[in-house]
């Protein structure tokens, strides 16, 4: 068994934007839409904040949007709760950021502040449905868009009591669509406005897709790993469902006994992730180092040989798209979101079952010429996704609800 190297044939990596903010032509477009629709300041009303140490993909999203928009020209302020240890408010890459207010207590305070400010002609609300929503239909009546990237469904059981999991369930289901099925409602995938159509009886009509970008950092270089490397990223959570992955791994690793792996990201399951490492005697080649800086995340990516997601829910699955934009190929459950982020048989391997992650795994790992092939449909894959068309596509939704809602 030899490693892919940096052999990936004739098929280069596509040139992406910076991650920066919007420049030249694309920033000029998003200037014109707004313009067109007489846009001038956006609010965004989130639960978490993006330095809040629970950030995740949701925020990391909201974050692209609204740095593109500011760089736009646009006046975007952010509401969210606090982040601990954190200043209540700050600028951020040309937007303006409000935390206040614990966890929960936020949902009314943003509503108090909405009714407080009223709307004046130019505003807009963003409001980011994350579990919870904010209710905006009781309190805003001007332009409004709702981010939503997937339906929690079954993850209201994974974090919360019984009782307590069964009214989030309701809430999100049965109760809160009533409200918002005249809201303009922006999702991530195809296969998460199925369920969002499905679940939450939204028409299809009202739901918008604009898929999550990739930075300009992530792109193939330098040597893979001489021995099989496989690499995970995401917030140690029960949705993510490490401790399935582990037991994979283990599984995957009675196979290939020079295989490593690297769960990378920080969460409130890390004891117990790491009391089942030791228990599957993987401590000497499973290591869990945490949140990595950016520069640290793209050399993991690249160094792998193959990157695993074995989640039950996402909107999307971006740490898939951003290793595939390095030349890596993906093995991740067969969920909505992961089925439009990963191509099977072209940028990765998706399974029905969780008990096939160890197989599929083993399989990318034990097969050069397979592993070279779904590289190149990674790279392939990945070139069709930037930031800035995300940030267009929503604005775009945005622009359309200003244009047929009355100035109040």
């Amino acid at each position: 068994m030899t490693p892919m190297g940096d052999d990936l044939g004739p098929v280069p990596a596509a040139p992406r934007e910076p991650h920066h903010e919007a420049a030249g032509s694309e920033s000029d477009g998003l200037a014109a839409i707004a313009s067109q629709a007489g846009l001038r300041r956006i609010h965004f009303v989130a639960w978490r904040d993006l330095d809040d140490p629970e950030a995740g993909g949701s925020e990391l999203h909201a974050h692209k949007i609204a740095s593109r928009w500011a760089g736009a020209g646009l006046d975007v302020t952010f509401r969210t709760s606090a982040v601990p240890g954190g200043p209540t408010a700050l600028t951020r890459d040309g937007y303006r950021v409000v935390r206040q207010a614990g966890r929960y207590a936020v949902f009314p305070s943003a509503a108090w502040e909405g009714i407080r400010m009223g709307h004046r002609p130019g505003d807009a609300l963003v409001e980011i449905w994350n579990g919870m929503p904010f209710m905006s239909p009781f309190w805003y009546r001007g332009p409004r868009i709702v981010l939503l990237h997937h339906v929690h469904a079954e993850m209201w059981g994974m974090v919360l009591p019984p009782m307590l999991a069964r009214l989030g369930n309701l809430a999100e289901q049965r109760f809160a669509p009533r409200f918002y099925r005249s809201s303009r409602i922006v999702t991530l995938s195809d296969s998460s406005r199925d369920e969002i159509v499905d679940l939450l009886g939204i028409g299809a009509g009202q739901v918008t897709v604009a898929p999550p970008g990739v930075d300009g950092r992530f792109t193939p270089g330098g040597p893979r790993e001489a021995t099989p490397l496989v690499v995970a990223v995401g917030r140690l959570v029960p949705v993510k469902r490490f401790d399935v992955l582990l037991r994979s791994l283990a599984e995957a690793k009675k196979d290939h006994p020079d295989m490593r792996a690297v769960i990378i990201g920080e969460g409130y399951e890390r004891p117990a992730l790491e009391a089942l490492r030791e228990e599957l005697g993987a401590t000497d080649w499973v290591s869990l180092p945490g949140r990595v800086d950016d520069d640290e995340l793209v050399a993991w990516y690249r160094r792998s040989w193959v990157v695993a997601s074995s989640s039950q829910r996402e909107g999307w699955g971006m740490t898939l798209t951003e290793a595939a934009a390095c030349g890596i190929p993906a093995v991740a459950t067969a969920i909505p979101g992961h089925v439009d982020a990963v191509l099977d048989g072209e940028s990765g391997l998706l399974v029905e079952d969780t008990d096939d992650l160890a197989g599929a795994i083993g399989r990318i790992l034990g097969d050069d010429v397979l592993r070279s092939r779904l590289a190149r449909g990674a790279l392939s894959r990945a070139r069709w996704f930037t930031w800035d068309a995300t940030a267009r596509r929503a604005l775009e939704a945005l622009a359309e609800e200003a244009t047929r809602t009355p100035e109040g």
